[in-house]
């Protein structure tokens, strides 16, 4: 197996200064490909940055929405000869699982990762799952356009509000057995756990309360009170379980919660054309197959400029040495990994 992202550095440092003639024989090469794969649900596969794989954007048949644009594939590491999305849209920890259920016809992802780990020599795999189960980040999302359009309601952060810490908790125990399981299958395919990186990432906030004049018309039809929860509290407790999954399973960490920043759906200090969050959005092609929630599955989710950020953040992060780090947006306007 071929060394880790992380002693990459160290590696090349200490060859460099080697005096030692080696006399033994050499191992055998290994010639396979190396790679970065990535695992999970929507936020993982690209849903919302559209350019998806052939065969993934067919309704009825397979809607997983692999981008050819999500982050995995704009990590540009030095050394990785593919990357490959596994991921897809609706995914939770089950379908992570040795065993687990598949989607769309599909074998279960930890199935998947089976085969690349024996096709291709991976040195990079990434996580992120969880926002499907009990949080149900999602349909969180939609509860919360709900309670814009009822005027004298209750905010959503008033009706999730006070369950949510529950509901992160219950998902915790699920997201260490999927990503146990993820590190099974790299065992099985003879990978000690120093053969390579296993990251965990986390969730990106899609609105902000900083929205501009008339948001519901531009497609954030939610409450500015209820927006300010979900950023601030809902996606950052998302967000610390994901690191004590992390801290259990022996995985590094990366802190997405802040990621859009300044760029989310509406945001009022930028322009359409800048933000990195896709707002409201109804493909009008699905209402040929009924109405359901696929009618509007694109919507809150990072664009093809946030997955461009985020896999930007996300190389950085992988080649260097730090255990965890938070993507935030730099003084060049990029997002990078600070710890």
């Amino acid at each position: 197996m071929r060394r880790p992202l992380r002693t990459l550095a160290a590696a090349t440092s200490a060859a460099m200064l080697s005096v030692t003639l080696i006399t033994a024989a050499p191992a055998s090469a290994d010639d396979r490909p190396t790679a970065a794969v990535s695992l999970g649900d929507s936020a993982t596969s690209g849903e919302g940055a559209r350019s998806y794989e052939s065969g993934t954007d067919q309704t009825g048949v397979n809607q997983c929405h692999r981008s050819t644009v999500s982050y995995i594939h704009r990590t540009n590491i030095p050394g990785i000869d593919e990357t490959i999305n596994l991921a897809c849209s609706g995914a939770d920890t089950g379908n992570l699982m040795i065993g687990g259920s598949g989607q769309w016809n599909e074998a279960g992802q930890a199935d998947q990762l089976a085969q690349v780990a024996v096709s291709h020599a991976i040195e990079l795999v990434t996580v992120q799952i969880g926002a499907n189960d009990e949080p149900g980040f999602a349909e969180t999302v939609i509860e919360c356009v709900f309670a814009w359009a009822s005027v004298f309601g209750p905010g959503c952060r008033d009706t999730i509000g006070a369950e949510w810490p529950d509901r992160v908790a219950a998902m915790k125990p699920k997201a260490v057995a999927a990503v146990q399981d993820v590190r099974q299958v790299m065992a099985d395919a003879g990978y000690a756990e120093s053969d390579y990186d296993l990251v965990i990432v986390s969730y990106a906030s899609p609105v902000t309360e900083n929205m501009q004049f008339g948001h519901a018309l531009e497609g954030c039809p939610i409450r500015k009170a209820d927006a300010r929860w979900g950023r601030t509290v809902a996606t950052v407790l998302l967000s610390d379980a994901l690191a004590d999954v992390a801290a259990q399973t022996g995985a590094r960490f990366l802190d997405m919660s802040r990621a859009t920043e300044g760029h989310e759906a509406c945001n009022r200090s930028v322009p359409r054309s800048q933000e990195w969050v896709r707002p409201l959005t109804v493909r009008l092609e699905q209402l040929l197959y009924g109405v359901d929630s696929h009618l509007v599955q694109e919507s809150f989710h990072p664009n093809a400029r946030g997955h461009d950020q985020m896999g930007r953040c996300l190389g950085e992060f992988a080649v260097g040495g730090a255990s965890s780090a938070t993507c935030l947006k730099g003084g060049d306007g990029n997002l990078h990994p600070q710890s």
